[in-house]
C-alpha cells in the first residue's frame, strides 16, 4: 500500500470522530505494511485532554504489539501532530510520520515548531507532510464550517 492509501484508513477513522462530534482527525500507525493501531480523536467524548488521534492510535499499537516503542513503525495523520503528541512520538520511538493537512496554530512538524528536527533532542522521526493534504483539509474546515453555522443559528 501507499502513504495515500493508508491516509485514506486514516481519513475513515476521522469520519468517526466527526460523527461523534469530535474534531475530525484520524491516525494509524503501520508496522510492516500492516496496521497495528488505530484511533481518532474524543477528547471531549473520554473527558480526557490526551485522547488525540496520534495518542490513541499509539496505545492501540502499543497494546496490540506488546511494547511502548514502536521502533520501525510509522505513524499517518490527518492533520499535523501538536507538541504533546510529537512528544509521545518521539517517546515511542516512531520511525515515520506522515501527516495530511498542516495545522497553523498547534503544528509541532514545521508550522509553528518543528520538534522533529530539534538536534539535541534524542529521537528524530522521518517527516513527510501534505499526503492527501486536500482531503484532510477539506474535512476538517467543512466541520468548523458547520459548527459555526450551527452556533450562529442558536
Amino acid at each position: 500500500m501507499t502513504d495515500a492509501d493508508y491516509m485514506r484508513h486514516a481519513l475513515e477513522l476521522a469520519s468517526q470522530s466527526q460523527a461523534a462530534g469530535e474534531v475530525p482527525v484520524g491516525a494509524v500507525v503501520v508496522k510492516d505494511g500492516e496496521i497495528v493501531g488505530r484511533g481518532f480523536n474524543a477528547p471531549i467524548s473520554r473527558h480526557d485532554p490526551s485522547a488525540h488521534a496520534e495518542m490513541m492510535a499509539l496505545r492501540d499499537a502499543a497494546q496490540r504489539l506488546g511494547n511502548y516503542r514502536l521502533v520501525g513503525c510509522e505513524l499517518f495523520v490527518t492533520l499535523e501532530p501538536c507538541l504533546m503528541c510529537s512528544g509521545a512520538i518521539m517517546h515511542a520511538r516512531i520511525a515515520r510520520v506522515v501527516y495530511g493537512a498542516s495545522d497553523p496554530k498547534t503544528g509541532a512538524c514545521g508550522s509553528i515548531v518543528d520538534v522533529f528536527a530539534e538536534r539535541r533532542l534524542n529521537h528524530h522521526a522521518e517527516v513527510t507532510g501534505g499526503i492527501l493534504a486536500e482531503e484532510c483539509g477539506a474535512m476538517l474546515s467543512n466541520f468548523f464550517a458547520l459548527r459555526r453555522a450551527q452556533q450562529k443559528a442558536q
